[in-house]
C-alpha cells in the first residue's frame, strides 16, 4: 500500500467515477439488458447478465467467479464472485440481484423507456436504477475504488448476484442450503430498498415477512339476471366485502388477535422514536390516521404488521352487465414482522372467519405466479457489527444514520440470518418515490452520489483495525 493511500483519497476516486460520468454509463449498458425474470423469454437475457456484465467486471477486480444453475426450470442463475486476502482477516458477503420487474415498456410517460437511462434534472430513468442494477453497481465500483487507492480492499469479500429476486428468489434458499461454506462469512452488508428520506442516510437490519392468499366465494355457475333474483340469491361479492371488512377495521386497523405482533421492544421504539417518513416531492401524502392506533408512522411500516387488498374481481367491471355474479375474488397480503407465528396465519384467518358465520369464504394459496412468500427476520439493533455500520456511515456523512429494525418491503434476508448465522445490514441508496415496481422507475443522482462516499468509506474502513470480533 503507497503511503500516501488514504480513506479520503479513495472516496475522492469513487466521487471522481461518479461525478465524470462513468457510473452513468456503466449503469446504462446494464439497464439495456432485458432481464425480466416474471417473463420466461426473460431467461437468455438473465444468463447475459452474468456473463457480459458481471464476471467480466468482477474478474478484473480481482475477483474468482462460480456460477450456479437454478434448481428450478426456468428460474436464473446464481453468481457468487469471491476476493481472498488472507485467512486471518474479516469475511464480508455482499449482495445484489440482476433481474428486473417486468418493463412495462407502452405505460412509461418520462425518460426514454425502460431499456434506455435518461437523466432529467437529479433523476436518472431506467428500469433496474434503483432496484437493484444501479445499487450494485455502485457499490461494486466502491470496491474498486478501494483497490485502487489501498492496492488491496485489506478484507475477503464475497458478492452474491442472483437473477430473480422479482420471481419470488426460488432457488436460492437451496443454493444457499446446499453450499453453506461456499458464502460463509462474519458478516452480510448488501444495498436494496429505500432510504427512510430522500437525503437520510439509512441502515436497515432486517424485513417484514410477506405472505399472499386469495379469499374466494364461490356459490354459482355463471350470473344470474338480477332483476328477476336480485333479492332472492345471495351476493357473492356483498359477502367477500363484509368478509374483508371484519379482517381490519374502517382505518385499516387489524381486528384478527392473531395476526397483532408482540409489543413493540424498547430497542426497536428507540432506534424508530425520530424517524419521519418522507417519500420526496412526488411520493405520495401519509394518512395518519390509516392502520394501527398509538403508533407512529415509522412504527407501523418497519414494526408493526398490515394487511393490504390488493385486487379485487367480481363479475366484468370494465363491462358490467345486470347480472349477480357467482363468483368474487379478493387477492389479499400480510406483512408481518418478527414474533409473529407464520405457520398460523391463514389457519388464524380460517378460525376468525368462521368466528364470524364466513363459512363460504374460502382462504387459498394464489397462483404459482403470485403465491409470494417471504419470512421475518432482524439482526438486533445493538449488535457489534450494526453499531460498526453505523460508526463507518457517520465517519462518512457528519451525521448518524437512520436505523429500520425491518424494512417495510421483503426479501429473502432469514436465509443470511437463519441458515449461514449472519448478522444482516443493508445500506440503501434508493428512495421511496422511485417507482421501483412501477413505470418510469429512477433513482436520485444526488442520492447515489453519497451513497459513493458511504460505500467507498465503509469498505475503505472494512480493511482497518477495529471491526467486530470474527465469527
Amino acid at each position: 500500500m503507497s503511503k500516501n493511500a488514504s480513506r479520503d483519497g479513495a472516496i475522492a476516486r469513487g466521487l471522481d467515477y461518479f461525478d465524470s460520468g462513468k457510473f452513468e454509463e456503466e449503469l446504462a449498458q446494464r439497464v439495456a439488458v432485458h432481464t425480466e425474470s416474471q417473463r420466461p423469454e426473460g431467461l437468455p437475457e438473465l444468463h447475459r447478465y452474468i456473463k457480459e456484465e458481471m464476471i467480466p467486471a468482477f474478474t478484473e477486480m480481482g475477483f474468482e467467479c462460480r456460477v450456479y444453475e437454478n434448481p428450478f426450470e426456468g428460474c436464473g442463475p446464481f453468481l457468487l464472485a469471491e476476493r481472498h486476502e488472507g485467512d486471518d482477516l474479516p469475511t464480508v458477503l455482499g449482495y445484489g440481484h440482476g433481474d428486473v420487474i417486468q418493463g412495462l415498456d407502452e405505460l412509461w410517460t418520462k425518460g426514454k423507456g425502460p431499456w434506455v437511462t435518461a437523466r432529467d434534472g437529479d433523476k436518472i430513468y431506467g428500469r433496474g436504477t434503483a432496484d437493484n442494477k444501479g445499487q450494485h453497481t455502485l457499490n461494486m465500483a466502491a470496491m474498486r475504488a478501494v483497490i485502487e487507492e489501498r492496492g488491496q480492499l485489506g478484507f475477503n469479500a464475497k458478492a452474491l448476484i442472483e437473477m430473480g429476486e422479482e420471481n419470488g428468489s426460488k432457488g436460492l434458499r437451496e443454493i444457499i442450503g446446499n453450499h453453506a461454506s461456499d458464502f460463509a462469512a462474519d458478516t452480510f452488508i448488501g444495498s436494496d430498498g429505500p432510504r427512510v428520506k430522500p437525503d437520510l442516510p439509512t441502515v436497515t437490519l432486517g424485513n417484514r415477512g410477506s405472505a399472499n392468499f386469495d379469499l374466494v366465494v364461490n356459490l354459482r355457475e355463471g350470473g344470474h339476471h338480477s332483476g328477476n333474483w336480485g333479492g332472492l340469491l345471495a351476493s357473492p361479492g356483498t359477502i367477500l366485502s363484509h368478509a374483508l371488512a371484519s379482517i381490519v377495521d374502517a382505518n385499516g386497523a387489524i381486528q384478527v388477535k392473531e395476526w397483532l405482533p408482540p409489543q413493540i421492544t424498547n430497542s426497536v421504539r428507540m432506534a424508530l422514536k425520530d424517524i419521519e417518513i418522507e417519500a420526496g416531492a412526488d411520493g405520495p401524502e401519509i394518512d395518519p390516521s390509516w392502520g394501527q392506533p398509538g403508533l407512529t408512522p415509522a412504527e407501523k411500516v418497519y414494526a408493526w404488521n398490515s394487511f393490504e387488498i390488493l385486487a379485487l374481481k367480481i363479475g366484468t367491471p370494465e363491462r358490467p352487465v345486470n347480472a349477480i355474479p357467482g363468483q368474487a375474488r379478493a387477492h389479499c397480503q400480510l406483512r408481518f414482522v418478527v414474533g409473529t407465528d407464520e405457520e398460523d396465519i391463514l389457519p388464524a384467518l380460517r378460525r376468525h372467519l368462521e368466528a364470524h358465520g364466513f363459512d363460504d369464504v374460502q382462504v387459498e394459496l394464489p397462483p404459482a405466479a403470485n403465491a409470494i412468500r417471504f419470512a421475518a427476520s432482524r439482526t438486533d439493533v445493538d449488535h457489534p457489527w450494526a453499531k460498526w455500520v453505523c460508526a463507518s456511515v457517520e465517519r462518512s456523512t457528519g451525521k448518524p444514520p437512520a436505523v429500520i429494525p425491518s424494512m417495510g418491503g421483503s426479501i429473502g434476508n432469514d436465509i443470511f440470518t437463519d441458515i449461514l448465522g449472519l448478522p444482516t445490514i443493508w445500506i440503501p441508496h434508493s428512495y421511496a418515490a422511485c417507482s421501483q415496481h412501477a413505470p418510469d422507475e429512477h433513482i436520485l443522482a444526488s442520492g447515489f452520489r453519497s451513497g459513493m462516499e458511504i460505500m467507498t468509506g465503509l469498505y475503505w474502513d472494512l480493511g482497518e483495525d477495529g471491526t467486530p470480533a470474527r465469527a
